[in-house]
C-alpha cells in the first residue's frame, strides 16, 4: 500500500475537510488545461465513442482536427470562410455508470502527492460532465470489500455533484479495504440494461475472479478502466514519515530508501502493470493509468480515442 499525504491524520482522527463544489473544480481544471479547440476534440471523442452515427443534426461548430470530413458543411464553410462541421445529438440517452473503488487505499497518496480519491473524482467528474453535456444519464456503483452502494442514473449537474461528493465522503483512512470484484458482481446481479462502465480502480493486482467477472460484464456492457497509481514510497525523501494505510505501520526510512528495496519495488510495480494491461487487453478493455489530477484531461482523451479506434 502507498503512503498517505504528509500531515494526514491516522484513522480515528476524523475527516480532514468538508466537501465543496467539486464539479466546479473539475470544470475549472478542464478549462485551465485544455484550450477551446482541445475541449472540442474531447467532446468529439466522447460523442464518437458513446453515440456513434445514430445522431440527429443539431447545429454547426468550428472544425477541429479529428472531426470526420463527411461532417463538414461545405456551403456554410464557404459563407463563413472557415471550416464548419455539423453538430449532432443522439436519438436516445446513453447510460454511463461510474464504478468507483472507495476503499481505504484510495485515501492514500498517488504519484503527484494528492490523495488518490482526488484523481478519481477528477476523472469521474470529467467523463460525467461530458455525458451530461450530451444529454446522457450518469449513475454510480461504489464500495469496498463488504459494502456496495448504488446511485440512480440521472442527467443533471446537481446529480453529478452529489456523486462526486459521495466518492469524497465515502473514501477515508477509516474505510474498509478494497475489493472491486464486489462492485462488479453487484452489477452482474442487479443490472439488466446495457451500460457504459467507467471503472476507477485502486492500483492493485487483478485476480482470476476479477477477470471472470469482466468477461461476463463485457458481453453486455462497454467498459473503460482507469487505474489510479500508487505513490512510490522508495522515492519519498528521508525527512517525511510514510506508513502503510492497510495497517498504519510506519515504513522505516532506512528500509524504504535501501537501493535493493527500491529495485524490488520497481520490479513489483512493473510486473503488476504488465499483468493488469495483459488481463484487460484479453478482455478487450482499454486502460489508462493516472497519477495526477493534472493528467486526467489528456489521459481521458487518449482513452476515448483508443476506444473509438477499437470499435471501427
Amino acid at each position: 500500500m502507498p503512503p498517505v499525504p504528509p500531515g494526514t491524520p491516522r484513522p480515528g482522527a476524523g475527516p480532514t475537510r468538508s466537501p465543496t463544489t467539486m464539479l466546479t473544480r473539475v470544470k475549472s481544471k478542464l478549462f485551465v488545461h485544455a484550450r477551446r479547440r482541445s475541449r472540442g476534440l474531447l467532446e468529439g471523442e466522447y460523442a464518437s465513442v458513446f453515440h456513434g452515427r445514430s445522431l440527429d443534426y443539431d447545429d454547426l461548430r468550428d472544425y477541429v482536427i479529428g472531426d470526420e470530413v463527411r461532417d463538414i458543411d461545405w456551403k456554410a464553410t464557404a459563407r463563413h470562410t472557415r471550416p464548419l462541421v455539423k453538430r449532432y445529438v443522439a436519438h436516445r440517452k446513453q447510460n454511463l455508470m461510474l464504478v468507483v473503488d472507495t476503499g481505504r487505499g484510495m485515501a492514500a497518496t498517488t504519484r503527484s502527492g494528492e490523495p488518490k480519491k482526488e484523481v478519481a473524482i477528477a476523472a469521474a467528474g470529467l467523463v460525467g460532465w461530458l455525458a451530461q453535456r450530451h444529454g446522457d444519464l450518469v449513475g454510480m456503483v461504489r464500495g469496498t470489500a463488504s459494502t456496495t452502494t448504488a446511485h440512480d442514473l440521472r442527467g443533471t449537474e446537481a446529480h453529478l455533484e452529489l456523486l462526486l461528493r459521495a466518492i469524497d465522503s465515502a473514501t477515508s483512512l477509516e474505510s474498509e479495504q478494497s475489493n472491486l470484484a464486489s462492485q462488479l458482481r453487484w452489477i452482474i446481479r442487479n443490472v439488466r440494461r446495457r451500460l457504459f462502465l467507467l471503472v476507477l480502480a485502486d492500483d492493485r493486482d487483478l485476480d482470476p475472479e476479477t477477470e471472470e467477472l469482466l468477461r461476463r460484464l463485457h458481453v453486455q456492457h462497454e467498459i473503460l478502466w482507469i487505474t489510479v497509481e500508487d505513490a512510490d514510497p522508495t522515492s519519498i525523501e528521508a525527512g517525511r514519515t510514510t506508513y502503510d494505510v492497510s495497517d498504519t505501520h510506519t515504513l522505516p526510512t532506512l528500509v524504504r530508501l535501501d537501493p535493493r528495496v527500491r529495485a524490488a519495488y520497481a520490479a513489483a510495480v512493473a510486473h503488476r502493470v504488465e499483468h493488469t494491461t495483459a488481463l484487460l487487453g484479453r478482455r478487450g478493455i482499454n486502460h489508462a493509468r493516472i497519477g495526477s489530477s493534472d493528467e486526467v484531461v489528456g489521459a481521458v482523451f487518449a482513452l476515448l480515442e483508443r476506444q473509438r479506434r477499437a470499435r471501427r
